[in-house]
């Protein structure tokens, strides 16, 4: 795939999700918004918006085989981190962040029919966020910062696209993980020891000696926890 895509930087839209969607036409389409009225999160969350935030999506098709499609959502995350900051951590499936561990980033995967639609949302400047919260910046980098980030992650995440789903960036993930030896509980099940992100994405987790792997799509939320005596 090429890394050439349009660009539509926006001042205010509902979703930036729905307007990539209905703005592609065949070349890969970057859209940002200066602000979002309904941006939503993993499983129809409302994404909550910081005093200055970045709100954008990419929409494209990814030559990729079928089953290999749900690891575009750490791919996306890596491409994050690495135009954000490298001292960040990846929550899987979707979050970036801090070294404290709140969030600053967050990713969102949708797709209609071969279309594949890929948010990326941050907390450039947030004076008071709430708990569990953090953002990018200590001063407002102003009006332009995220278009100039999108734009970077974009590039980033094409290139790895288009370099396809073979070398899609696993020793990079284990590493920045911040999931990987925790104790996590998850919709329906848990609590479990996090203990390794597998080569199509999944999450390995093990209790009292029993393996499993959490695919993004069956469950909805991650959760740290603790273990019982």
């Amino acid at each position: 795939m090429a890394t050439d895509y349009v660009v539509h930087h926006l001042q205010r839209v509902a979703s930036t999700q729905d307007e990539a969607r209905s703005r592609f036409a065949g070349t890969p389409c970057l859209v940002t918004a200066a602000e979002q009225q309904a941006g939503r999160g993993r499983g129809g969350a409302r994404w909550l918006n910081a005093q200055r935030s970045l709100a954008a999506s990419l929409a494209f098709v990814p030559e990729w085989p079928p089953a290999r499609i749900p690891l575009l959502t750490l791919v996306a995350g890596l491409a994050a981190r690495r135009v954000l900051d490298p001292a960040l951590a990846l929550k899987w499936p979707n979050d970036v962040v801090s070294p404290a561990g709140d969030k600053v980033a967050g990713l969102l995967a949708e797709r209609t029919g071969d279309l594949v639609l890929m948010g990326f949302g941050a907390n450039l400047y947030w004076p008071e966020p709430p708990a569990g919260f953090g953002a990018l910046f200590e001063a407002d980098p102003g009006p332009t910062a995220g278009q100039v980030i999108a734009a970077d992650w974009a590039h980033q995440l094409l290139a790895a696209v288009g370099a396809g789903p073979g070398n899609w960036g696993r020793s990079e993930y284990r590493l920045c993980s911040a999931t990987i030896g925790t104790t996590v509980s998850w919709d329906g099940g848990g609590p479990a020891l996090a203990i390794d992100v597998e080569a199509n994405g999944g999450l390995v987790v093990e209790a009292q000696g029993n393996r499993q792997v959490l695919r993004s799509g069956q469950v909805r939320s991650v959760r740290t926890t603790t273990l019982p005596d």
